[in-house]
């Protein structure tokens, strides 16, 4: 296990049920993290830091250094990529920009050293070797079998998606100037050594990747090498650059990124529509039209002094409002996640099995980190009488290829929906290990088995 850790100093210190999912090995080296669930995997990962403890100091506040005196853990880390992985990967057909950068730093600034097209293992080997470029590649979780599995319990943790960069730089160089990124960054050194340097935010938990200069940004608050094993966070808005050591090996790390656009700022962004939707359906006021010619205003004091008072209002509402209409949040979220981790070709994750649920039955929900439940308007309606529905969206028939890609073909999630009148039962299920279908707070024994069928054929829940 981990020998030791510290926050960043300022020294150098260097049944047939679908989906049960198979517990493999990485390139047949034993995984070091815990795998039970995803809160153990979280504490593995950062281990033997306390999970209490890194929310109450460093989360979204100060970096964490964690160096660590283990070779079992070194080569774990070193199983996830490996430089000589690039040659069958390249085989698999990766193009520049989409899943390959090829970059230096030069004097404080970026220079892209891509070629057009399909990336070539020989070429990607030349411009390493010959112009000390560093070959980035995007989202590797999409070919890697335990960065896969780690980053889908790691989205179940935070909820929120959780992508991923591998950055292999030769010795003696960098690849990318200072900069801030608008992500949480967990850094896991897999080979070589890296040498970094962390500065003080000028924008603390910023929204937005920016580059700063060298003159702007002064003396490092941190400074130290990671090693195989080792572990590095900070939080977004934290300025750093990163360089390989000369006359030493390459080095190979992975930035494992999370909580991009996840604030209170965009939460309410996404709410405060469907609140307004709500309001203005009971009260006249909000209904009532602007003044003439309001958008050709240049000063708009009184309008923001009126918008105040409804704002007012709206805050009012929400104090006794039990379901908040999620408008875009929660169903982003589950469309672009990654699917649950499985081995082979995952068909029994898309066909329910074990027994037909009925009226005596026992169910169960499975795969529950896998599944957000939301009220939104009815999607088939759009006029005033438009009824309150239960939707019920999951990640099971994602595509583990696109993760993170911006993958435009996929509009709409997986799931079902119900009417409101079922909101009742299904936080029944959601809120017990196992409860009698003929309990639920449904007003028929139809609608329940019904309720069960649709859930157990989605693969949502099991006969337990």
């Amino acid at each position: 296990m981990p020998k030791k850790a510290k926050p960043a100093g300022n020294g150098k210190e260097e049944g047939p049920v679908p989906c049960k999912q198979v517990k493999v090995e990485a390139a047949g080296v034993p995984s070091a993290l815990n795998f039970d669930s995803p809160s153990a995997l979280f504490e593995s990962l950062i281990s033997p830091i306390k999970t209490e403890t890194f929310f109450k100091e460093f989360w979204e506040q100060k970096p964490l250094l964690i160096q660590r005196d283990d070779p079992a853990l070194g080569m774990y880390y070193q199983s996830l990529f490996r430089l000589t992985d690039l040659k069958s990967l390249c085989s698999l057909g990766l193009y520049y920009g989409r899943d390959v950068n090829v970059c230096r730093c030069v004097s404080g600034k970026k220079k892209v050293l891509n070629k057009d097209g399909k990336a070539h293992f020989l070429q990607l080997r030349k411009d390493f070797d010959q112009k000390r470029a560093t070959i980035q590649f995007h989202q590797p979780q999409r070919f890697k079998d335990e960065l896969w599995r780690i980053q889908e319990k790691l989205e179940c943790y935070f909820g929120s998606l959780v992508g991923s960069n591998v950055y292999i730089t030769p010795p003696g160089a960098q690849g990318l100037p200072p900069h801030y990124d608008d992500v949480e960054v967990f850094i896991l050194q897999l080979e070589g050594q890296k040498h970094w340097r962390l500065y003080h935010p000028t924008v603390p938990l910023a929204r937005e990747y920016s580059v700063e200069a060298e003159d702007r940004i002064g003396q490092p608050t941190h400074e130290f090498t990671l090693k195989p094993g080792d572990l590095l966070y900070f939080p977004r808005g934290t300025i750093h650059q990163a360089d390989t050591p000369p006359r030493l090996a390459h080095s190979t790390h992975v930035t494992i990124s999370t909580y991009q656009n996840n604030s209170w700022g965009d939460f309410l962004l996404d709410t405060i529509s469907g609140l307004v939707f709500d309001a203005a359906k009971e009260d006249v006021k909000l209904r009532a039209g602007i003044p003439r010619q309001l958008l050709l205003q240049v000063e708009t004091t009184t309008v923001a002094t009126r918008l105040s008072g409804y704002l007012r209002m709206l805050a009012d509402r929400l104090e006794g409002t039990k379901e908040l209409l999620s408008s875009d949040m929660k169903k982003d979220f589950v469309m672009s996640r990654l699917p649950p981790y499985y081995v082979g070709d995952g068909a029994e994750l898309l066909m329910p099995g074990g027994k037909l649920p009925r009226l005596d039955s026992v169910v169960g929900l499975q795969f529950k980190d896998h599944i957000v439940l939301t009220v939104g308007p009815d999607q088939d309606r759009s006029d005033e009488t438009q009824e309150k529905m239960v939707y019920i969206y999951h990640s099971l028939k994602n595509r583990r290829e696109t993760h993170m890609m911006g993958n435009e073909e996929e509009t709409e999630p997986h799931g079902l929906r119900f009417p409101l009148s079922h909101m009742d039962a299904l936080k029944q299920i959601w809120n017990s290990s196992a409860i009698s279908v003929k309990d639920l707070k449904l007003n028929t024994d139809e609608e329940k088995e019904s309720l069960v069928l649709s859930l157990w054929t989605e693969c949502l829940i099991q006969v337990v």
